[in-house]
């Protein structure tokens, strides 16, 4: 039918919803990389009790100076930052050069205006893992018997899990024991001393940890992984996704290869599920051969065959202008941030004799051609009178499923008070194809 029945006229399409697909490879690898984020590097011996001195230049030693005869003749110090929260866990060891006198080190997360005359624990807000008896402090009057004792040449650690929001601490390697963490807001990594000539070092990750903080990181994933794969999906949702995705696109030829493979594994699919197969097969022909054309760099005909078969599409004013970037408008797309980097480095191609070769050669990779496809693909879709929602033109489910994986990923963030790892869909992907 989409020979014979003339496309009803379409409204404009909003192709700056295609604006990330056309970022240039630094815009990608910037967007990719992971978000900056302070960590600490050193302890900030400025602000601290006073009942100590630094040992080493690098701020990264400290030793007890105090007579560690009062319950508040606490030497205690912070790092320079708060630990980070937009990972998995985070984590920081010491090494007890020196147990001192009674042993009384503690190791812990405070909060910014913590009484540094007190142990990390003692008070509200904090939480802190003590050498000379081996409890877990936790807040005022909160104590529990956790673990062994420390002393010197012993490494301790604490952590905090985002994942499954808990402290832990370990002892020489070994994982002690974990608690709930009930405390919100920005901590600090925090050690203490109490008595005569305690003297301890703090790794923060610039020295191998003697714990594995790597295999910590990869049995939390697994652990979300697990709790993902309990839930029960009908055998037949993923092959109602991946063919609407190619519906979607006008991948005709591919479609066909997938439909006669699931068929033979799932002879009783169903299309339902909202899956609205109709709309997403409107046009699949046309869409398919455009597509083509594109990707065969044969623009001329793309133009004469949606002129043929599309002609309001060529009447809109504001589809003229994006394709006609190229002549008097073009200086109209260079104030939109969305397009100037890319129109700069498209019309600097001009000034190479070999342009593949050049440092925006990027710009003529197949994978480009294809964003061009898209773009068009989306314009033929407008034309649907029977497709309502503008969003259907520009995204397939599959791309819409992603999206709400986002945004339900930053509200459970928010509802963690915004700690946890971020969702940078690269490289999970990556870590996931990896591991499977």
């Amino acid at each position: 039918m989409e020979d014979d029945q003339p496309a009803p006229a379409a409204d404009a399409v909003n192709l700056f919803g295609f604006s990330p697909r056309w970022w240039s490879g630094p815009e990608w690898k910037r967007t990719n990389e992971p978000a900056e984020e302070p960590e600490p590097s050193h302890l900030n011996t400025f602000n601290s009790s006073g009942m100590f001195h630094n040992v080493s230049p690098d701020k990264l030693s400290v030793r007890y100076v105090g007579c560690g005869q009062h319950g508040y003749d606490v030497g205690a110090v912070q790092a320079n930052c708060p630990a980070p929260t937009r990972r998995i866990v985070y984590y920081f060891e010491i090494k007890v050069k020196n147990a001192g006198q009674h042993g009384r080190i503690g190791i812990g997360f405070t909060p910014k205006e913590y009484d540094l005359r007190k142990q990390p624990g003692w008070d509200p807000n904090s939480c802190g893992y003590h050498g000379d008896d081996g409890y877990l402090y936790h807040g005022s009057g909160k104590r529990y018997r956790f673990g062994p004792t420390f002393t010197s040449g012993d490494t301790v650690g604490a952590g905090i899990n985002y994942a499954f929001p808990q402290f832990f601490f370990t002892k020489n390697g070994e994982l002690v024991g974990n608690v709930v963490k009930d405390i919100k807001g920005p901590l600090f990594p925090t050690i203490a001393l109490h008595s005569q000539n305690e003297e301890v070092t703090v790794n923060f990750g610039k020295q191998p940890f003697l714990f594995d903080i790597k295999a910590l990181e990869l049995e939390e994933r697994q652990k979300v992984r697990v709790l993902i794969e309990k839930e029960y999906l009908t055998p037949t949702v993923s092959v109602q996704i991946i063919r609407s995705y190619l519906l979607h696109y006008g991948y005709q030829d591919t479609l066909d290869s997938f439909d006669v493979e699931s068929e033979s594994m799932h002879p009783q699919v169903t299309r339902e599920n909202g899956v609205e197969e109709e709309g997403c097969a409107y046009a699949l022909r046309h869409r398919k051969i455009l597509r083509q054309l594109v990707k065969n760099g044969d623009i001329d005909s793309v133009f004469q065959k949606i002129k043929e078969w599309y002609p309001q599409i060529l009447q809109n004013q504001e589809l003229l202008e994006a394709v006609g970037y190229a002549r008097a408008e073009l200086s109209r797309f260079f104030p939109i941030k969305s397009y100037a980097d890319l129109l700069e480095e498209t019309m600097s191609l001009l000034a190479y004799d070999d342009p593949q070769k050049s440092c925006v050669g990027y710009l003529l990779e197949d994978s480009h051609r294809e964003y061009v496809a898209d773009a068009v693909n989306a314009i033929v879709l407008s034309t649907n009178p029977n497709m309502s929602d503008p969003r259907n033109y520009l995204y397939s489910c599959l791309e819409k499923l992603l999206r709400q994986l986002i945004a339900c990923f930053s509200q459970r963030r928010a509802l963690n008070n915004n700690e946890g790892q971020e969702l940078r869909l690269p490289v999970e992907l990556e870590i996931n194809h990896g591991s499977g």
